[in-house]
């Protein structure tokens, strides 16, 4: 069925906006040693320089000796901050030109919980019975479906309002709205254990809560990457009262910020460098925004939508000619197609009768050069050949927990449509040949069925899971997914199940390869790399992990802001390297990870010294 097109060109399409910057001169060489209390060199200790007036945040660490060193900096005054968790931030304004120390001693901090990031927070609740367990895994799922830990447990209360958060908790859905339907079963039938559970560990009382167990600080590898940061701009139909926030999870001890005026979801870089990232939420600015990696200039790209507003966006993908492939609703949810060249847009929509683009939309191309995306009860295939889609529709839908409304979404090199019904943890495929569809079941979490009381089990029997957000405590959650491009594989990111699944596209077979701390970290999107490394955002960590398939090893990184929830991953591999994207959800900021080798981190010593 043929596509309704539209084509919007860049004289109607965008709205240019140029951020003020700094007046660069020469490079300067920045370094310094960091220091513990002790005197000893402090290790994998995150530095960050940020020009006054700038929006680009450079992130290093220092090596085993306490050593960091920046690449080449333009000149200027910048913010340098040193952190490392259980540590109080040090920080100092530096005027750069040249060869530039500056060294710093970081004492420790004496509370230090709002710094943590989600999942030491999550491995510092009790646990040890059986009761708490249960609790446990109900934190885990249940406040962490929309949002990290972090957020919730960096706040202290007594019973009383735990309880009063709880039951808001119940009666509202992931928009935080009140909604005409019963209570979320698993909060409301475990509301009285669970307050007195959250009161133990976050009380004004003393914790139950053990932090005898930090993660290691970064090494090697993990301890060699370059963070650049771009702020992006504050929603301004946000409602806020200023331009900019007083926390963006730049200083780990303000803890993590509220998420209030950030327009940031999916993220890509197109083949020039530049960062595109999409905007979900209500304003009439941007419906997508094209960041210079160089200078952090941003280009807002506004599409009209419903009522005046920018129309909403939320999956991306880089096509491999380079283009740009977001979801939209403009009349009704659809495809847009972007050069990043010319800002020339094209928006097709599905035809009457057909389902629209929706949900937590997902978008990819598979191997035939067809785009697919997330629709409601299924995906949908655009040719853009022919500018025809076609509807895949889920096998199974309604049931009687649930409806299977679809999240994340893929395709294969044969051109096969995947996507994942988080709410009943099953995977469809569309066959691209065929048009036929079927599904997948994922295994529920034998140790959280075993660990159900009757009680329990014979309450959530009846129950009814009203969105992905509420899941049962021995679900996997299937959330994004990604497809090694070169070979028949398909990883999902098993958000409750702490794992990821591995599919193999040709024979359905699927195979779950557990995360580094499962039971406190949640996996939400996966990218496949050319040498056929899943990189998955562990949204709750503050980190990004790397599995290497061939020997089941994981990588894993630390990100310089706290509370970031990232949503999302992807790569750009060029003959000058690789670099990671990663969309900061929450801190409203977009961050590119790239990488040096040991050789170049110490042509950058020798050239700072």
């Amino acid at each position: 069925m043929t596509a309704m097109k539209t084509k919007l060109f860049s004289t109607v399409a965008t709205l240019a906006l140029t951020l003020a910057a700094p007046a660069f001169a020469a490079d300067a060489i920045l370094s310094g040693v960091i220091k513990g209390p002790d005197g000893k060199p402090m290790g994998g200790v995150d530095v960050s320089a940020k020009a006054l007036g700038s929006n680009i945040t450079t992130t290093v660490f220092t090596d085993d000796g306490g050593v960091y060193v920046f690449p080449a900096l333009p000149a200027a005054t910048y913010r340098v901050r040193a952190q490392a968790l259980t540590f109080d931030t040090a920080e100092a304004n530096v005027a750069a030109d040249g060869k530039k120390k500056q060294d710093f001693a970081l004492a420790p901090l004496k509370d230090f919980v709002r710094q943590l990031p989600g999942n030491e927070l999550l491995t510092a609740l009790p646990q040890d019975t059986p009761e708490d367990a249960a609790m446990h895994r109900i934190v885990r799922s249940q406040c962490t479906a929309c949002h990290t830990s972090s957020f919730v447990l960096q706040h202290k209360f007594d019973e009383a309002g735990w309880t009063k958060i709880l039951n808001l908790m119940k009666n509202v859905n992931v928009y935080g709205m009140k909604v005409d339907r019963p209570p979320q079963a698993v909060v409301d039938f475990n509301e009285k254990q669970l307050a007195a559970y959250l009161a133990r560990a976050r009380g004004p009382g003393e914790t139950s809560m053990k932090f005898d167990h930090m993660r290691p600080r970064p090494t090697g590898e993990a301890a060699r990457v370059v963070f650049k940061e771009y702020d992006v701009p504050i929603n301004p139909d946000a409602g806020l009262p200023d331009k900019t926030t007083t926390n963006d999870g730049s200083n780990w001890k303000l803890g993590t910020p509220s998420g209030l005026g950030s327009t940031v979801h999916d993220a890509w870089q197109d083949l020039d460098g530049n960062v595109w990232h999409t905007s979900n939420v209500p304003n009439h600015v941007a419906s997508v925004t094209k960041i210079d990696a160089k200078t952090g200039e941003y280009t807002q790209v506004k599409i009209p939508g419903p009522g005046g507003f920018a129309a909403p966006t939320h999956g991306m993908t880089r096509a491999p000619d380079g283009t740009l492939w977001f979801n939209i609703t403009t009349s009704k949810g659809g495809l847009a197609h972007l050069d990043p060249k010319t800002l020339k847009v094209d928006i097709y929509l599905p035809p009457e009768g057909m389902m629209p683009t929706g949900g937590a939309t997902t978008v990819d191309f598979d191997g035939k050069g067809n785009i697919w995306a997330s629709a409601p009860q299924g995906a949908l295939r655009f040719d853009p050949k022919t500018e025809k889609f076609t509807e895949f529709k889920s096998k199974t839908f309604k049931t009687p927990n649930g409806n299977g409304v679809t999240y994340g979404t893929a395709s294969d090199r044969d051109g096969n449509g995947w996507w994942a019904e988080m709410a009943i943890d099953t995977i469809g495929k569309g066959d691209g040949a065929t048009g036929e569809v079927t599904e997948l079941k994922l295994t529920p979490i034998k140790e959280e069925l075993d660990r159900l009381s009757p009680a329990a089990m014979a309450v959530y029997d009846k129950a009814v899971a009203p969105d992905f957000n509420a899941p049962f405590p021995w679900q996997q959650g299937p959330r994004r997914m990604g497809t090694d491009k070169a070979a028949d594989v398909l990883w999902v990111g098993d958000s409750w199940g702490g794992n990821l699944a591995k599919i193999n596209t040709k024979t359905n077979d699927i195979a779950y390869v557990p995360l580094p701390f499962p039971k406190a970290t949640l996996p939400y999107h996966v990218n496949v790399d050319s040498k056929h490394n899943a990189w998955t955002n562990l949204w709750m960590t503050d980190q990004l992990a790397r599995l290497d398939p061939s020997t089941n090893s994981w990588t894993l990184f630390d990100l310089p802001s706290r509370g970031g929830e990232v949503r999302y991953v992807s790569t750009l591999e060029t003959d000058k390297g690789m670099s990671v994207t990663l969309p900061y959800f929450r801190d409203n900021k977009v961050a590119v990870m790239s990488f040096r080798s040991e050789a170049d981190v110490k042509a950058a010593e020798a050239a700072a010294n």
